[in-house]
């Protein structure tokens, strides 16, 4: 992680560090099928490495373009921009970009490939719905993110997936390979290339989602001490948990991309399949570890 005074985390150091490995040798495999499908390696390491560059450099405007957000400066935004200095000063750790996204989705992320590149998003929702201290406890957990670094390999580790969806609709409309033997040799390699870009897809999608509810509880962690407010984390959760049933479905549903990314899913009502495939860790328990916390710093 980066240097800061954030608690370190060596699960999650470990946890990102196991993902990656597997999700780079399924890159590899991925680029692999992808050069068996057109026929052509170096087409299919064009495809892969262009899309791992783009994602990885113009992750944090690709998430304030999708988000609708605007970088503000501390003219705009003083209160905000004070917090954050404040906070980055506690942490010793470099101020990122300041930006607001005007949607009313009460909801706050942070993107970008480096600490130095960084940018923490709030929207003008979350702004109404908390006073001070919840706000500094919701920009405490974001910037943590930052620090350990696991904003850069959520980032990364999304190129996979978005890489496999890509080939699979590639090879599906446009029948790659019909230049390589006969009509049925032809359909039997897109469908085994289809089936390996489905396998990989799948597989990158459940390690994104274990270690996206890991890091979820390690930046609340991490947040609560530096702060040393997890009540104030709490109550910004339970509050921000409870206006999500008031937001518009079609606000939910156009915010869900990046739930990943946020502080609380944007969920339409819908009930996951299995917690497998949940972005964030129960509310609970989110809740229970604050309380461990705040028993732990009482003791202190």
């Amino acid at each position: 992680m980066a240097r800061s005074r954030f608690a370190p985390d060596r699960g999650l150091s470990f946890r990102m560090g196991m993902t990656m490995v597997v999700l780079a040798l399924l890159y590899v495999v991925l680029i692999g099928a992808i050069s068996y499908g057109t026929g052509a390696i170096w087409l299919g390491v064009l495809i892969g490495l262009g899309v791992l560059w783009g994602q990885w450099y113009f992750s944090d405007k690709l998430a304030l373009s999708g988000m609708g957000a605007r970088e503000v400066s501390a003219a705009e935004e003083p209160a905000l921009h004070a917090m954050i200095d404040r906070l980055c000063a506690l942490a010793d750790m470099p101020k990122p970009r300041v930006a607001v996204s005007d949607t009313d989705l009460p909801n706050a992320f942070a993107a970008g490939r480096s600490p130095e590149r960084a940018v923490v998003c709030v929207t003008r929702g979350i702004q109404r719905r908390l006073d001070e201290r919840e706000l500094e406890a919701v920009l405490s957990h974001e910037l943590s993110h930052v620090a350990h670094r696991d904003v850069l390999v959520m980032t990364v580790a999304s190129v996979v997936g978005v890489l496999a969806g890509f080939l699979t609709k590639m090879l599906l409309w446009s029948g790659l390979g019909n230049n390589r033997g006969g009509n049925n040799n032809a359909a039997i390699m897109v469908l085994i290339v289809t089936v390996v870009a489905a396998v990989v897809y799948g597989v990158s999608f459940v390690l994104t989602r274990l270690l996206s509810r890991y890091r979820e509880l390690a930046a609340d962690r991490a947040g609560a001490i530096l702060t040393g407010q997890p009540s104030a984390l709490a109550s910004a959760l339970t509050k921000i948990s409870g206006e999500m049933a008031q937001i518009p479905r079609k606000d939910l549903r156009a915010a869900e991309p990046y739930n990943a990314f946020f502080f609380v899913p944007a969920l339409t009502g819908k009930i996951d399949i299995a917690s497998l495939f949940a972005s964030h860790p129960p509310l609970e328990k989110r809740l229970a570890q604050l309380s461990r916390i705040s028993v732990e710093l009482g003791r202190e």
